[in-house]
C-alpha cells in the first residue's frame, strides 16, 4: 500500500457572506410571516454568516459549477489538471436526477478523460468519496485524484418551496428542537464547495497531510430515518419515496425540503459518534494526547456541550484549545464543511511537522459517521 497525502485544499464560496439579519431577506417569508424559529436557531446554532450561490431571488451558479470552480484551484503550472486521473464528488444537493454529480462536475472542469465516482448522500459522503480516491491511489491505481464535496442548498430553502404548506411553528421557546423540525434547516444550511487533492508523495515543498487513517459507519440497521428530503415520513418510521406520490402531494407536503426528526437526532447524534471513535482509539492505540487539532463538522454549536461531556465519559481529553471549526463564519455546507475546515487550518500557519489531526464527519441521515486523522509532513 502507498502513503496517501492530501497536498492541496481548495474552496469556493459563492457571492458576498450573508449576515444573520439578512436572511429572511434572501430567503423570502413563508406566508408572508416573519419566521419564529429563525432567532431561536440562530441563537442555538452559532452561525454569524454563510454564503448563498443566489441574488435577488435568482441563481447565481450550479452546484456542479461551484464543484468545479473548486477543483480547478488545486491546479495550476505545476500541477496541471491533465495530470488528473480520478474525480470522487459528494454531494446531498445534486443538480439533476442524471447524468451522475460526479458526471457533470467532470464535464465542467476542462480535465481530459478519467475516472469518476458519485457519492450521494449528507454530510459524509464527501468523506465516502475521499476515501475512494485514498484507495485508489493506496493500492496504486492512480498516483493522484480529487476529491470534492459542494452544496446548493439555496434552492430548496426559499419561501417559495414551502407555500401550499405554509404552517406556523408555535411552543419553540420551551425547547430548542421544536425549532428543528421544519423551519431549523433553512437557518443553517448554506453553499459552497471545498476539494483536496491527494497524492503518492508528498509536497516537495510546503506542508502536506499524510492519511494515517479513515474509518466510516454506519447504523442504519439499528436506527430510523433522522434527516431526509424527496420524500415524507411515515407513522411506522418508514419513508415514502416522491416517485410513489402524486404531483401535487409534492407541493402540499413540502416533499422536496429538507426536514429532520429532531426527537431522534438530540437522542443518539452524539452518543452514537461517541461509541464510533470510543471503538477507533481502541483499534489505533490513540488518546487524546495523540491529536494535536480536532476538527468537528458540527451542524450546530448547540451539540458542542454535549461533544464535549461525551469526549470526558470516554476519556478522550481534547481542551478547548484543539478544536478547530468554522462554521460561525461559512455556516453549515454539509458535504464540504470538512474540506473547509482542512484548508483553512492547512492556510492558517498554526500546522507544524508532526502534528496530527482528527476529523469528525457526523451526518443524521440515517446515522453514519466518519473519522479521519491525519499526520503533518
Amino acid at each position: 500500500m502507498n502513503p496517501v497525502y492530501i497536498t492541496r485544499l481548495s474552496k469556493f464560496l459563492p457571492n458576498n457572506p450573508i449576515s444573520n439579519d439578512e436572511m429572511e431577506s434572501v430567503l423570502g417569508m413563508i406566508g408572508g410571516k416573519p419566521s419564529r424559529a429563525r432567532s431561536i436557531t440562530l441563537r442555538n446554532n452559532g452561525i454569524k454568516r454563510r454564503f448563498y450561490a443566489l441574488k435577488d431571488g435568482q441563481p447565481t451558479h450550479t452546484n456542479v459549477q461551484m464543484a468545479a470552480a473548486a477543483v480547478k484551484a488545486l491546479f495550476d503550472n505545476q500541477h496541471p489538471i491533465e495530470n488528473l486521473k480520478l474525480l470522487a464528488a459528494g454531494t446531498t444537493s445534486p443538480d439533476q436526477l442524471l447524468p451522475s454529480h460526479a458526471s457533470m462536475v467532470h464535464g465542467e472542469l476542462g480535465a481530459g478523460p478519467l475516472e469518476i465516482i458519485s457519492t450521494s448522500g449528507a454530510c459524509a459522503s464527501s468523506i465516502q468519496g475521499l476515501k475512494y480516491a485514498y484507495m485508489a491511489v493506496a493500492c496504486g491505481f492512480v498516483d493522484m485524484a480529487a476529491s470534492v464535496g459542494s452544496e446548493r442548498m439555496s434552492a430548496r430553502l426559499t419561501a417559495s418551496r414551502f407555500e401550499l404548506e405554509a404552517e406556523s411553528w408555535t411552543e419553540m421557546d420551551k425547547n430548542p428542537f421544536l425549532a428543528f423540525e421544519k423551519d431549523f434547516l433553512r437557518w443553517m444550511l448554506s453553499d459552497g464547495a471545498g476539494a483536496a487533492l491527494l497524492e503518492n508523495k508528498p509536497n516537495k515543498e510546503g506542508l502536506s497531510l499524510r492519511i494515517d487513517w479513515l474509518e466510516i459507519l454506519s447504523y442504519a440497521n439499528e436506527l430510523e430515518t433522522c434527516m431526509y428530503a424527496g420524500a415524507i415520513k411515515n407513522e411506522d418510521a418508514s419513508l415514502t419515496g416522491w416517485n410513489d406520490m402524486d404531483e401535487r402531494t409534492w407541493g402540499e407536503q413540502s416533499t422536496f425540503s429538507y426536514k429532520q426528526d429532531t426527537r431522534l437526532l438530540g437522542e443518539n447524534i452524539v452518543p452514537r459518534g461517541g461509541m464510533f471513535i470510543q471503538s477507533l482509539m481502541e483499534k489505533y492505540g490513540i488518546t487524546g494526547a495523540d491529536i494535536d487539532f480536532y476538527l468537528p463538522h458540527m451542524s450546530s454549536e448547540f451539540f458542542k456541550k454535549q461533544i464535549q461531556q461525551y469526549h470526558e465519559l470516554i476519556g478522550m481529553d481534547l481542551p478547548e484549545e484543539k478544536w478547530f471549526y468554522n462554521l460561525p463564519q461559512v455556516g453549515n455546507v454539509g458535504s464540504a464543511s470538512p474540506y473547509l475546515m482542512l484548508e483553512e487550518i492547512l492556510h492558517s500557519g498554526r500546522l507544524q511537522k508532526g502534528q496530527h489531526i482528527l476529523v469528525m464527519v457526523p451526518e443524521s441521515a440515517r446515522f453514519t459517521y466518519a473519522y479521519l486523522y491525519l499526520t503533518v509532513v
